[in-house]
């Protein structure tokens, strides 16, 4: 029987974006839509109608309009959107000019301030201008190596205003791993910070700036903002002294399909991937999931914990379009007090709080109540970054607030987006995310490729979707692209991850398909053995591999426990617990103490990089981790041996 935990009310079936956006697609096309069911098969069977609404529904600003809206060609890569349509992301970020606020900010508890659509326009404007003086043309790259502050925002704008492209890193990246992604693109322009705080302390990054940009030999020029109050950084421009340039300014018009900006791929088991999103399809596909399945209007204030090194930071930013206020929070979300970022966001009258299965999971392990707090105004928590099972469901609407909307959202860099994620006109039902997306085709593969409701399966789109990539960078020939995603099935987009697909409509996903287990040729996805591992108090942390043996596969289970020693007794409380509660089949073989679990600098667990340790390979790039360190323990480990 399923479990609902939030149903809409009269609000979200009439007054809710979502629902005048069925009243307009109705009116437009004397369609008969009624729910969202209806809406997403009709936004899938007409997908050009779909998107060319969206963008007019979401008042998308194009300079010429599009010939087509889909040019649909025999393969997806060659396939494109919007032909002959011209636009530029930023000017439709700002077109908004007035007092309201438009960023809300916060370093801890040492910075914070606000600063206004008018006043940020002006910021824009400046920096732009001082871009095109120093040479910055359409098309060239610009790199950032800075926290989660206000001049990030305003330098990204600044690029896109002017045709360039975008790319950055959070300073928590280590040098390597930096210069594996910006050796790549070669920037013309680097901006970064002199330091950034963390848990209290200044972290300064004069020396590590240096080497990244002494290394750099594309940068012309490196712009500093003065955060921590370092005297400067050795032939750096300040960012304060940013001369001001009088005259005209004029946002430079780009085709729909032009670069803005470059992500990269996780890098832990390779280089990673320069991956080139377009200005349009990034606008377009942001606007639908802000203003359709977020419901995000003006009066709004958003949030997303992150860091300007993940695809949240970038679909952050682009809630400026809708004309809300912006959250930036950097530093630990645990510092000055555990509670600290949930008193903010309720002081401040958040709408829209964007976390992590990790957050909401540490805070139900160390008894952390969000419901000391009032949030008057807070309406919908979203949840990503790795699978949110039942029992953080429960845990926010008992401990945090019984009438939120609780989404879990899914999607990833790949495509600067969700393939599932909210829904304001569906229930919300516990361990399910509500929808998959509007104008994604997406199904569930078995092994041979056949789509199966109520199955685990491969996560596949059968259509193309306008945030895409556009290309990978210096990859001409698409070879990387096409490895990376149209391998498994021909002209079919594979995303690496398992998913099943119910008969309403509802959503699971079980984490990364490439780290899936397969014990006795049986498929099983580590976050059902995580959901029970977190259930129990004295494991700290834990990462689960498989690991081949006599020709199958057994589970290594490696457990973190605070400040003792895991007991025999632990290892057979572990085992009945994950045999009760998932099967005999995901009893691991061994369980071994471990001192720390490798993350990524987003906060995802890297089981890959384990398995590759434990096997003996090498882990490439560690610096795309925050803690690489961690990957020394799981060397020289005897994993066959007898507990």
């Amino acid at each position: 029987m399923k479990n609902v935990l939030w149903s809409p009310s009269d609000y979200h079936y009439t007054e809710s974006n979502i629902a005048k956006f069925i009243f307009f697609v109705n009116k437009r096309h004397q369609q008969n839509i009624k729910n969202y069911d209806d809406l997403y098969a009709w936004s899938i069977s007409d997908s050009s109608s779909f998107w060319n609404d969206v963008s007019n529904f979401c008042d998308i600003k194009f300079s010429s309009s599009p010939d087509s809206i889909l040019n649909k060609k025999s393969t997806f890569i060659e396939s494109s959107w919007f032909d002959g349509a011209r636009l530029n992301f930023a000017e439709n970020l700002l077109k908004y000019r007035d007092d309201m606020i438009a960023i809300e900010y916060f370093c801890e508890d040492q910075v914070q301030g606000k600063i206004t659509y008018k006043e940020l326009f002006k910021k824009v404007k400046k920096c732009a201008m001082y871009l095109q003086i120093l040479g910055v043309k359409k098309g060239d790259r610009v790199a950032a190596f800075m926290p989660n502050i206000p001049e990030a925002i305003i330098a990204m704008l600044a690029t896109a205003s002017i045709g360039a492209i975008w790319s950055s890193c959070s300073p928590d990246f280590g040098i390597n791993g930096v210069l594996d992604r910006f050796s790549q693109i070669k920037p013309k322009i680097l901006f970064v910070s002199d330091g950034y705080y963390y848990k209290g302390k200044t972290i300064e990054l004069s020396s590590k700036i240096i080497d990244i940009r002494d290394s750099l030999d594309s940068v012309k020029e490196t712009i500093c903002v003065n955060l921590i109050g370092n005297l400067g950084i050795e032939n750096c421009i300040s960012w304060d002294k940013m001369p001001s340039v009088d005259g005209k300014f004029d946002f430079i018009q780009t085709d729909f399909s032009h670069p803005l900006y470059i992500m990269y791929s996780s890098g832990t088991t390779g280089k990673p991937k320069s991956i080139v999103h377009s200005a349009g399809g990034t606008l377009l596909q942001h606007m639908k999931e802000l203003v359709l399945h977020t419901d995000l209007k003006r009066k709004d204030k958003i949030f997303y914990f992150t860091t300007c090194g993940w695809m949240m930071w970038n679909w952050l930013v682009s809630s400026l379009a809708v004309g809300s206020t912006i959250v930036l929070y950097d530093g630990n979300p645990f510092y000055p007090n555990n509670d600290s970022l949930l008193q903010i966001s309720d002081l401040i009258g958040l709408s829209v709080f964007g976390t992590s299965a990790k957050y909401i999971s540490f805070l139900e392990q160390n008894n952390i109540m969000p419901n000391k707090y009032q949030f008057s105004k807070l309406r919908s928590i979203l949840s990503t970054g790795s699978p949110l099972v039942e029992e953080n469901f429960e845990f926010v609407y008992k401990s945090w607030k019984k009438d939120v909307q609780l989404c879990s959202i899914s999607g990833g860099t790949d495509i600067i987006s969700c393939f599932a994620l909210g829904n304001p006109i569906k229930d919300v039902i516990n361990g399910r995310l509500q929808s998959l997306g509007l104008g994604m085709n997406v199904q569930s593969f078995d092994m041979k490729g056949n789509h199966k409701l109520e199955r685990k399966g491969e996560l596949v789109c059968i259509d193309p979707f306008p945030s895409m990539p556009i290309h990978f960078f210096d990859d001409s020939e698409n070879k990387k692209y096409k490895k990376a995603y149209f391998d498994k099935y021909p002209n079919i987009w594979k995303h690496g991850d398992y998913i099943t697909i119910y008969k309403d409509g509802t959503v699971k996903i079980f984490g990364r398909s490439d780290t899936t287990l397969n014990p006795g040729g049986v498929r099983i996805g580590t976050a059902e053995i995580y959901r029970v591992l977190d259930q129990i108090k004295y494991i700290d942390d834990s990462v689960v591999v498989g690991y081949e043996h006599n020709n199958d596969e057994i589970i290594i289970l490696f457990i973190k426990v605070n400040n003792q020693k895991l007991t025999d007794k632990m290892r057979k409380d572990i085992r009945i617990n994950i045999k009760t509660h998932c099967s005999p089949r995901h009893i691991p073989y061994r369980i071994i103490q471990i001192e720390d679990i490798p993350y990524t600098i987003n906060g995802k667990k890297v089981e890959l990089a384990v398995k590759n340790i434990i096997e003996g390979k090498n882990v490439n790039n560690a610096d795309a981790l925050s803690n690489p360190e961690s990957l020394d323990f799981y060397k020289n480990i005897d994993i066959i041996k007898e507990t």
